[in-house]
């Protein structure tokens, strides 16, 4: 009997654990449907992933329900995903575990003055408030050269060529006629004597005009003799100039006003600067500059803006801008390649974000939003001005709200931003008509019906079509046959060998255009004896 009774007590224990666990299990699953039943659901997604969505429930071709999409992006079920994208409300949703792994680091977008640096090219240029032209004033020859050289340094004064010509020979004499008629008439009346000095003054003035300096008229005046030839000197020029161009040669002859040499002084130089026309508004005369040459990298040279020249190059969409700059040791030489660095200062304080918080698309520019830990909202922002690091706002943000400013390009990659990109119809920014147009849409028809079809994988071309034999689809009215197909994918058909057989299903991507999306290898027949394998 004992045996018996311990049966009874088993099974019956057996039977009540089984009620329990029937209890409990239909318990949490009724809490579950309240949980969910209480949650907003925003639409219906396909269930195989493609952009078809219902506003009530529905079944695709296979029959499959489709699934519900709650209100915070999570689908019913299921666990969070570490990255989900909530397309009702364009957030992006991380686990706090999986944002400490990638670094995400934020910043408040806060309102500074964009102080920035523009940088041009420049070279290097003669000042040309600084070139003299030594040209004669008289017709003649030259004798003798004593700077013989392009580049020879010339100081004021220096004796450059003798000269001789009739002109200035015909003058001397004039003179020394004259200061002998002025000595002889001393005892002469007053108007005599007045008349002779004038003569000899006007003859004075005359070698004068014809730059022969006070000491050679002086010398004259003593000696009251002509000279043959007489020495041209370069009391014109300024101290510490160079010949930049040389054309006296011994024995030439040469006429009034014909340039013989061209100095320069090189103390100062200028640098042409060439600003970008977006630039141009900042740049402002009286400011500094800075000034790098490759000659010398250890060296830093500092100019001040003179000049921004009123004409713009239209093959380049630059301004000229020129800066002067001490060179007291000549180490700036002309036609040297610059690096030039202009201080700007903005136009006060703007709402800013780190550079490298935005996501350039190349259309439009995104910024993520911290709302929460783990929670991210993808922005379209216009920009403004930039400064080195930071870039002015003019909408999308407002101050104070945190930014990504680092592993963004991970979140976009690893959370499938773009998905959630779609769901910004309605955020602070303005998007461009052609940018909205070209952003809704989808790659495939937002109508595109799959159809489920069964057949042989006969080969992947060079091309990446597969070569398959069908059967027939009586929904699209097809016979059997063997065609190409373009595959969604390339690693869809990865897991299934050359001559085995598939299911696939097919949607039309454009008329005519047949794409594969999803393709699996045909599951073996089912044995006949169905407790095979227990």
């Amino acid at each position: 009997m004992k045996p018996i009774s311990a049966i009874i007590i088993g099974v019956l224990v057996l039977l009540g654990a089984g009620a329990s666990g029937y209890w409990l299990g239909n318990r949490k699953a009724e809490v579950a449907a309240q949980q969910e039943a209480a949650r907003k659901i925003l639409y219906y997604r396909n269930p195989m992933g493609l952009p078809d969505t219902s506003p009530v429930p529905k079944k695709d071709a296979m029959g499959m329900d489709y699934v519900p999409v709650y209100e915070g992006g999570e689908e019913p079920g299921s666990a969070a995903s570490p990255f989900a994208a909530s397309a009702g409300s364009g957030q992006v949703k991380i686990s706090v575990e999986k944002v400490q792994k990638l670094g995400v680091k934020t910043e408040h977008a806060e309102k500074r003055a964009l102080d920035k640096t523009i940088r041009v090219a420049g070279r290097v240029e003669v000042n040309e408030r600084n070139i003299h032209n030594i040209a004669p004033k008289f017709e003649g020859w030259i004798e003798k050269l004593h700077v013989k050289t392009t580049g020879e340094p010339v100081k004021k004064g220096q004796a450059l060529f003798d000269a001789y010509s009739p002109e200035l020979v015909s003058a001397q004499r004039e003179y020394a006629i004259a200061m002998q008629g002025v000595a002889a008439l001393k005892d002469a009346d007053g108007e005599t004597r007045k008349s002779m000095q004038t003569l000899a003054e006007a003859s004075l003035q005359r070698l004068k005009n014809w730059d022969i300096s006070e000491q050679q008229v002086k010398e004259l005046a003593e000696s009251e003799t002509a000279r043959r030839s007489l020495t041209f000197h370069a009391f014109h020029t300024p101290v510490n100039g160079i010949v930049l161009e040389k054309k006296a040669l011994e024995g030439m002859r040469f006429m009034p006003g014909e340039m013989l040499y061209q100095i320069a002084d090189l103390s100062q130089v200028w640098v042409m600067a060439d600003v970008f026309e977006q630039d141009i508004a900042l740049v402002r005369t009286g400011a500094k500059a800075r000034v790098k040459i490759n000659a010398y990298p250890d060296k830093e040279f500092e100019g001040t803006i003179t000049y921004l020249y009123p004409i713009l190059k239209p093959e380049t969409r630059t301004a000229t801008v020129r800066l002067e700059i001490a060179n007291p040791q000549g180490l700036l030489k002309p036609a040297m390649f610059a690096q030039v660095e202009i201080p700007v200062t903005g136009k006060g304080k703007v709402l800013t974000v780190p550079i490298s918080a935005v996501i350039d698309s190349g259309t439009r520019q995104i910024v993520l939003v911290q709302l929460a830990p783990g929670r991210f909202d993808p922005r379209v922002v216009k920009l403004g001005d930039r400064s080195e690091n930071h870039v002015e706002v003019l909408e999308g943000i407002a101050e104070g709200e945190q930014v990504v400013i680092s592993a963004n390009f991970l979140i976009d990659a690893e959370s499938n931003l773009k998905a959630a990109l779609s769901g910004l119809d309605s955020h602070v920014g303005s998007i461009p008509a052609t940018d909205q147009k070209q952003r809704d849409t989808p790659k495939y028809p937002a109508t595109a019906v799959g159809h489920q079809v069964q057949g042989t994988l006969n080969a992947i071309n060079a091309d990446g079509t597969a070569n398959i034999t069908h059967g027939p689809v009586e929904a699209l009215n097809w016979p059997g046959m063997t065609m190409d197909f373009a595959l969604a994918n390339s690693s869809l058909a990865d897991n299934t060998g050359i001559g085995s057989a598939i299911e696939f299903e097919i949607v039309e991507r454009k008329p005519g255009e047949w794409v594969i999306i999803r393709l699996q290898a045909k599951p073996a027949a089912p044995s006949g004896n169905p407790h095979a394998g227990h």
